[in-house]
């Protein structure tokens, strides 16, 4: 993928302005612990440890275009509740998102509450009213008029909770489409017809089969899906189909559709992948890119945001580092911090895999290093790299030290293909990001007993597993440069 084909974009995103108009929620996230079954009935009780609230539905598309750099007008209706003024407070913490949220007074805020012990969704609990908002239907529209001349771009995220109603749909299209702005539609109706007039349309693949009663899953069931759309919306430009695993397929009308492999490295989860999408096609529509760029940045997107755990948005660094990466292989990709590792190992041990951590300064990599780090691979299947900062190593070792970088380091370990992730830390000891990452087995080499390993103990007390590598002898970096320095 030529990455210099997509940087003028992106580079324009903080030029944009798009109007997302939809569905709004708040997805609320309470995390605690399971310990006992309840002597009330035969349930587990969680143990609550903390909760997180964010920004969901169509407020999650404004969220991933703030984060990119854009600006988004969002438009929706919320109630006159506690819940209504949390998700109103969520998105006036984004200084890239413009809140014009109509409230409502007889209808309750949507919104997702998610229950999960450890890293395990218990239940979820939706607190919701899906009728039409027929009654605040022309209020909503009389908003959207005043703000169409500031905006470059429509979007409608539509999650069948009642704001998208055939009040609501036809009459935006029309407006915008008189305004001469393009409109996209992520939708949820069966009834193609409703979002007919817009420039594309971005169903996922159950969406289009139940649209057009298509079933399949391979490239020509997507074709007829697609045939059929175009048939229910004679008006219709456009379509970006998703197909999760097997990335996605661009339909334009009087053209042969287009299949996009898919660009995850691991796919943890889908949530929120649709809403990524949206948010990078419209950003690169609104930029001036054609359909065919636009998709394939928004197919690059979908690939970071499904190898994260739970709903999240997509920064412009990490759009930008995927399309580098393209370029260079997954060196750069290998590459996280602290936070990012941490979600990664929950998004692995999801799937049922073994994360391993072992850690040091690898300043120069020689064959000690490549028998620990092998050693270390054979006993997980995620392996997380802790690396010392360059400012770390001056303190452990010296000021001579370290011979080589800390990005040059990282960059060398990235090539191991042992290796799955590099996090750099900037303290003495990896104590602090062994705790957030939490791995299954921590690895170090037979030079240490188990009782002097930084963080053997924090693993050990979840039933995590310690193990000591064979050392390979006379291999050290100290012992590399002393040699270098006698000639």
């Amino acid at each position: 993928m030529n990455e210099d084909r997509f940087l003028p974009l992106i580079a324009a995103y903080p030029e944009c302005r798009v109007l997302v108009l939809g569905d709004v929620m708040l997805d609320r996230f309470i995390y605690g612990r399971i310990e006992r079954i309840s002597p009330e009935a035969p349930v587990p009780v969680l143990s609550v440890i903390r909760e997180k609230i964010m920004p969901g539905g169509a407020a999650n598309v404004a969220r991933n275009i703030a984060s990119l750099g854009g600006k988004a007008v969002l438009m929706g209706v919320i109630g006159d509740d506690h819940d209504g003024r949390a998700l109103a407070d969520q998105v006036d913490l984004w200084p890239g998102i413009e809140n014009q949220l109509l409230r409502v007074m007889d209808r309750p805020t949507t919104t997702k509450a998610r229950y999960v012990a450890e890293t395990q969704q218990m239940i979820r609990v939706d607190h919701e009213v899906r009728t039409p908002i027929d009654a605040a239907a022309a209020d909503l529209l009389a908003l959207l008029a005043r703000q169409l001349d500031g905006v470059d771009i429509v979007v409608l995220s539509d999650y069948a909770k009642g704001v998208l109603c055939d009040a609501v749909v036809g009459p935006v299209i029309a407006l915008a489409r008189k305004a001469g702005k393009p409109v996209v539609v992520d939708p949820k109706s069966v009834r193609v017809a409703r979002y007919d007039g817009a420039m594309v349309m971005t169903p996922n693949l159950s969406e289009a089969a139940a649209m057009t009663q298509v079933s399949g899953r391979d490239d020509a069931a997507v074709a007829a899906m697609a045939e059929a759309i175009f048939v229910a919306a004679p008006n219709l430009a456009s379509l970006v189909i998703t197909r999760s695993a097997d990335g996605m397929s661009l339909a334009e009308r009087g053209h042969a559709i287009r299949h996009l492999p898919v660009m995850a490295r691991e796919v943890f989860d889908v949530s929120g992948a649709g809403d990524t999408v949206v948010a990078v096609l419209s950003l690169s529509l609104a930029a001036g890119g054609d359909l065919a760029a636009a998709a394939e940045l928004a197919n690059v997107a979908a690939g970071i945001a499904v190898g994260k755990s739970g709903t999240a948005e997509v920064c412009v660094g990490e759009l930008s580092a995927a399309l580098r990466s393209e370029q260079i292989g997954d060196i750069v990709a290998k590459n996280a911090n602290a936070d990012q590792a941490a979600e990664l190992a929950t998004g692995w041990r999801r799937q049922g895999l073994q994360v391993g951590f072992t850690n040091g300064c690898f300043d120069l990599i020689h064959p000690g290093h490549v028998s620990l780090l092998g050693q270390a691979k054979s006993n997980c299947d995620r392996l997380i790299v802790g690396l010392n900062t360059d400012a770390s190593i001056k303190r452990l070792k010296g000021p001579t030290r370290p011979v080589q970088d800390e990005l040059a380091r990282a960059m060398v370990l990235g090539a191991l293909s042992a290796v799955d992730l590099v996090v750099l830390f900037a303290e003495d000891t990896p104590g602090e990001l062994i705790e957030k990452i939490r791995p299954d087995v921590l690895i170090k080499g037979a030079d240490y007993r188990v009782e002097q390993i930084v963080g053997a103990d924090f693993v050990q007390s979840y039933g995590g597993r310690v193990v000591l590598a064979d050392l390979t002898p006379n291999q050290s970096t100290s012992g590399i440069i002393s040699r270098i320095d006698k000639h």
